[in-house]
């Protein structure tokens, strides 16, 4: 990929998203942040969960 056909694609994709309404931008925002793993899971990986399925039995 060359360096124009990059800043094409850039300034395409930094277009679609102002063009949106702030309101989509932000709903489309917390649906991110729902659908993420919890913190803990990703700062520490299966250790945490791992210790919660022991407990859990």
């Amino acid at each position: 990929m060359s360096f124009d056909d990059y800043m094409k694609y850039m300034t395409e994709t930094c277009i679609k998203h102002f063009e949106r309404p702030k309101a989509e931008r932000k709903q489309m925002r917390l649906e991110r942040k729902k659908a993420s793993p919890p913190k803990l899971y990703q700062w520490f990986g299966l250790v945490p969960y791992s210790i919660r399925m022991i407990f859990k039995r």
